[in-house]
């Protein structure tokens, strides 16, 4: 047999889809590449979040030896079509199982849930280390969303499943260390060293020419009249929290002065087209999924940001989408929990505000601040990119993959 690989990348999305949840894969891989691992990638053929016309079974990208999978992808907007698409791209890579033995390592995500089933049975069988990344806390987190019931058959079998899991993982990254609070009180068979806190992370693009973003034919209506912008992008889904946002919008109807701006996906930002519609409220824009120099232009655009977890989630996700907001040099407003790690990020460095679901007045309180105050705007900017390059760059984080791969094939 020829001799093992270093490092497979087990993952429903991966290059060239545009998502977080395919880009910061991509982004460790080419980091362990870089430092003399040798890397693969086992994951699902683009559809929904894939510009490009035409793409290969079989490639090797920047070093990367990638494999995909064709399986059934219905629409994510419904809880079955999800499933469905879960145990399908599951299915594939268990029909391929034969391809983890040539591995001694298998960094495997939390999406969809039942996938690290197979890696564990390749550390069972092939003795191959397996790397539990926890984008998301399962059943917890659809129970709380109420997507499955507490003591429904579902939440029984992700029980079952995780025992399994975490029995057998070598590692588990926990993106926050309220997760990695959660995880120790919940999941009995893991133990403070295996869980290691490596955060999700952003490019740093730099803070762009203001001048060069107002050109983008995107936001001319919106930049034409010079108007404070509050902006929110990524999922708008059952996670997030709408209702405290909506209710801070309202409070704005008549201020002129006052734009938001959205863009995404997700069941509820229909919810949010439906109400600005019925309401007539017309300082706000909704855009699709923005990405490449659209995303960077908003974000540019931008006078701050907004992020939010819907109640009872702060340890069982985390926004990432706060990371490259901070990488802008704007201020976030963070609807959150305060014991979450970006609540204590925005307060504790003067680079925002924190607040819990419901609070709307607040919401509406610290926009009013931002506006008003240009001063205080820009030095919360300032220092929430000051933030962002200590804790939240692209290197920073890789890194911390490279030096725990070091750790567990050399160990």
């Amino acid at each position: 047999m020829k001799e093992k690989k270093d490092v497979l990348f087990l993952c429903q999305y991966f290059y060239p889809e545009y998502v977080s949840s395919a880009t910061l894969p991509l982004d460790t891989a080419v980091s362990l590449i870089d430092a003399g691992f040798t890397v693969g990638a086992l994951t699902g053929y683009p559809k929904e979040y894939n510009i490009t016309d035409r793409v290969p079974m079989k490639e090797v990208y920047k070093g990367i030896g990638i494999k995909r999978l064709k399986y059934i992808q219905l629409k994510r907007s419904h809880f079955i079509g999800r499933l469905i698409n879960y145990f399908s791209f599951t299915l594939s890579v268990a029909l391929r199982f034969k391809e983890l033995r040539k591995y001694k390592a298998i960094i495997v995500y939390s999406n969809p849930p039942v996938l690290p089933l197979i890696a564990v049975l390749a550390n069972k069988l092939f003795k191959t280390k397996v790397i539990f990344v926890s984008y998301d806390v399962y059943p917890e987190m659809a129970y709380i969303t109420n997507t499955i019931s507490k003591d429904g058959i579902i939440s029984k079998m992700m029980k079952t499943i995780n025992k399994i899991i975490f029995k057998r993982v070598n590692k588990v990254v926990a993106l926050s260390y309220e997760m990695k609070t959660y995880l120790l009180d919940h999941r009995s068979a893991l133990s403070g060293n295996q869980i290691e806190v490596i955060p999700n992370w952003y490019e740093d693009k730099g803070v762009s020419n203001l001048t060069e973003s107002t050109k983008n034919k995107l936001f001319s209506s919106i930049l034409k009249d010079e108007k404070f912008v509050v902006s929110y992008f990524g999922n708008m889904g059952i996670c997030q929290d709408l209702d405290t946002i909506v209710a801070a919008i309202r409070q704005f109807k008549n201020d002129s002065k006052v734009q938001f701006i959205f863009a995404g996906h997700g069941n509820k930002m229909e919810v949010l087209k439906e109400i600005i519609e019925k309401e007539s409220l017309y300082n706000v824009r909704i855009f699709d999924f923005l990405h490449g120099q659209d995303f960077q232009d908003a974000l540019n655009i931008s006078d701050c940001f907004i992020v939010s977890l819907a109640d009872g989630l702060t340890g069982l996700a985390v926004p990432s989408k706060t990371y490259g907001y901070m990488m802008a040099s704007k201020p976030v407003i963070a609807i959150i929990g305060a014991d979450s790690d970006i609540a204590k990020d925005l307060t504790n460095n003067n680079a925002g505000y924190s607040m819990q679901v419901g609070e709307s007045l607040k919401l509406v309180s610290a926009i009013l601040e931002l506006k008003d105050d240009k001063g205080k705007r820009e030095a919360m900017g300032r220092n929430c990119r000051n933030v962002f390059l200590e804790k939240y760059t692209k290197e920073h984080c890789t890194k911390q993959y490279v030096d725990m791969m070091r750790k567990i094939l050399e160990g």
